[in-house]
């Protein structure tokens, strides 16, 4: 039996759903293990899928052409994820998703998210929420990139996420903040923050 229970109650931080609404969504959901380091999605892959995070922390990332990886963001369990330009434009995928331990994640496929958000005006307001909480999560990450030196950004992201740093590696956060894992290790002896 699939517990539907946490994207329910992820949801409902939005919105409050009516019985009829809880059975349409839950009935467009289709679930998905991943073992660890599984690729959820590839880079040139066709981006077709919006996916909910049930368990497990998932990492999204791109790689440049000298096959060095960033990593874009972190999903842990609770959080949406996908390459969102390419699903919403219908592109073939830029960045990688992958599983960083045993996930389990659900998926809205482009049709059913576009159906759900022609059938109920709840529903986009809580993609609009959505998008909004998104997009001015990225607008403070690019201000910090482009403002604060990298202990500072370090400082910020241990305090924003405390449980995603203590879950993934020392080189996946450096990739997120964009240096060098030996710089952070630097960093993380000068301000003995672990």
């Amino acid at each position: 039996m699939i517990d539907f229970e946490s994207i329910l109650l992820n949801v409902g931080r939005h919105v409050e759903l009516d019985a009829e609404e809880t059975e349409y969504f839950i009935s467009l959901l289709k679930s998905r293990r991943l073992a660890r380091k599984a690729l959820l999605l590839k880079e040139g892959q066709a981006c077709n899928y919006f996916y909910y995070v049930h368990s497990g922390t998932l990492r999204a990332f791109c790689r440049d052409d000298r096959g060095r990886e960033s990593t874009i963001m972190f999903a842990p369990a609770d959080w949406w994820v996908t390459d969102m330009y390419c699903f919403l434009n219908r592109r073939k995928a830029m960045m990688e998703i992958e599983a960083l331990e045993a996930s389990t994640v659900f998926q809205l496929s482009r049709k059913q998210l576009d159906e759900l958000l022609s059938r109920s005006p709840k529903f986009e307001r809580w993609f609009r929420i959505l998008m909004q909480n998104a997009y001015t999560r990225e607008q403070l990450r690019a201000i910090d990139n482009l403002s604060l030196p990298a202990e500072e950004r370090y400082r910020r992201f241990v305090e924003r996420y405390p449980l995603i740093a203590a879950q993934v590696t020392q080189k996946q956060i450096a990739s997120y903040l964009g240096i060098t894992p030996e710089f952070l290790s630097a960093i993380r002896k000068k301000i003995k923050i672990v």
